[in-house]
Order: C-alpha cells, then structure tokens, then sequence
C-alpha cells in the first residue's frame, strides 16, 4: 500500500514543487493540497492521510494549531505529521515537536531528503537527526513549558526503559542503543514501545521532548554524553565465569 500524503501550505509554488517530486515515487501518493491550517484539518478529516507536510505559518490558521487540532482527534491516531520550515531552528519547531509532530523538515531539502523523510515518519518513527535533536531542544527547552510534564510517570519505567529513554533524548537511534546496551535490537525496539506506552508518548519526538522537560536530561548533557561516547567508547559487560 502506498504512503498517503497530504500538503499544507499557502504557497502554490511550494505545493506544485512538492507534488512533482512525490509523482514519481511508486510508493507515495499524494492526496490533497491545503492552503492554510482550516483546509488542512478538514482534509486529515476527510481523507485521514498517513502524512502531513505541514508549514507553520499560513494565513487563517497556521499550522502549529492545526497540527494540535489534527493530533487530538481519535479518528487520526495514524497520522504523522512532518513540519516544513524555512529555517533549520524555527521559533514554533519546539512547540510543534510537544503538540505531538513526529519532525521537521527544511523546505530547501534535496528532494531525495523529502521522500526519505515522508518514509520515516509514515513508519513510525521520528526525523531527528542527532545534532538536530541537540540543535533544537538543548535550544528551545529553555523556553516555559506551557503545561506541568507528568514527572510521576518516570516511576513506572524500569530502569531499562529510563536508559532507553535517555538514550533517544541524548539523539541515539535504535542501532546506536543496541550497540551502548548490548541487547538485540528487538529488544530496544520492546523497551520504546513500554516506555510510549506508560507515559502515553505519539512517538520518538514527544519521547525526546518529554525527558528534557522533566529533567531526566538537562540541556547540554546531550552533546557531552554524546562527545565522551566517541571518545571513551563503553567497555563491553565483563562476562560471569
């Protein structure tokens, strides 16, 4: 089955420019434009897409709210969304990443960025690169959280599941985990679904959001856990006689 995508932005040039790259692809197809917020919250509805390439700003309403709006609604549980902005650190990604965005995306991408990033989210998982993901929370996690994180809900995490936890804040993906943990990458892929599970995580970019909020990483410890890993890589488990 194909990848069903939606575009939402109030520029005509940008959603042609989008609509010829995805044309090709055998396994994308494009199934709607909008032209700001409204007309895409009304088409999630209508044709409940895998994907949404949403811009934050446009006119009505901009997409910030409607990706809030399109996230709480129970009939679009599978739909992802994937942010487009014009500058790497935009002033609304963060706000975007805790309404439940699955990631970002430069609308300047190469186009083979553009279909690459369509297929991660619509699997499933986040477009956060590890220096994005330092880049843009260690930056805007500073800023007043809106709302009160559940901190109590760390407490029903194993302490597997808070390494784990930890781990894909600090930008580690699932083959980065199996390496650091030891473990099969079954295994780390059961860990995440726990720990989505327990605290009520959409996926890999609320996880990241969630663990800087409630303190489990402090901004900065990312990039320096990060640094000695390269460094002083972990010795493997002394094996029991």
């Amino acid at each position: 089955m194909s990848i069903r995508v939606v575009i939402a932005d109030d520029q005509q040039l940008v959603r042609t420019g989008f609509g010829l790259i995805i044309k090709p692809q055998k396994d994308i197809e494009l199934v709607g434009e909008a032209a700001d917020g409204h007309q895409a919250i009304e088409l999630a509805a209508k044709l409940r897409p895998d994907v949404i390439l949403m811009d934050i700003r446009m006119p009505r309403l901009d997409g910030l709210e409607a990706t809030r709006r399109v996230l709480t609604n129970p009939a679009l549980q599978h739909t992802r969304i994937l942010i487009l902005t014009t500058f790497d650190l935009d002033e609304y990604i963060y706000d975007a990443l805790r309404a439940g965005a699955s990631g970002f995306l430069l609308k300047d991408a190469p186009s083979e960025q553009l279909i690459e990033g369509i297929r991660v989210v619509a699997a499933g998982d986040a477009l956060l690169a590890p220096s994005i993901t330092r880049r843009l929370i260690e930056g805007y996690v500073r800023q007043p959280a809106p709302h009160v994180p559940d901190v109590a809900g760390l407490s029903e995490l194993t302490p597997r599941e808070r390494e784990v936890l930890e781990l894909i804040a600090r930008g580690y993906a699932n083959a980065d985990i199996t390496r650091r943990l030891y473990v099969s990458d079954a295994t780390v892929k059961t860990h995440i679904a726990h720990v989505f599970s327990k605290l009520n995580l959409h996926d890999r970019a609320q996880a990241v959001v969630y663990a800087y909020e409630t303190g489990l990483v402090q901004p900065g410890a990312a990039a320096r856990a990060v640094e000695q890993e390269t460094t002083n890589p972990k010795p493997p488990p002394a094996k029991l006689p």
